[in-house]
């Protein structure tokens, strides 16, 4: 088995790795550990919409940072999801919905 070169990231695939995370009325703001900061609006995730502040500021990271997870709203992000702009399957299904 080969070992990593040092500094090679841990992640699948060397996704980059979330460090912070903001929450405003309208945004989900992620901090990358690369520097880079991505927002997603908010309206992408429903369960963090129906949330409350409270439950909302209970998540914990995926993986040391490829995903954010709420468990208190049963939700699961990818970092990799956001920076493609893939929205949630429930937002998808919600727009098919509200469309037909």
């Amino acid at each position: 088995m080969k070992s990593k070169p040092h500094g090679t990231s841990t992640s699948p695939q060397n996704e980059p790795l979330g460090k912070g995370l903001q929450i405003t009325d309208e945004y989900l703001v992620v901090t990358l550990q690369d520097g880079r900061i991505i927002s997603t609006p908010l309206e992408w995730y429903p369960r963090l919409v129906r949330g409350t502040p409270e439950q909302r500021a209970v998540w914990e990271w995926i993986a040391d940072g490829i995903g954010i997870h709420w468990p208190l709203l049963d939700e699961d992000l990818g970092i990799g999801g956001m920076l493609r702009g893939v929205p949630s399957g429930e937002y998808k299904r919600q727009l098919a919905h509200a469309r037909a």
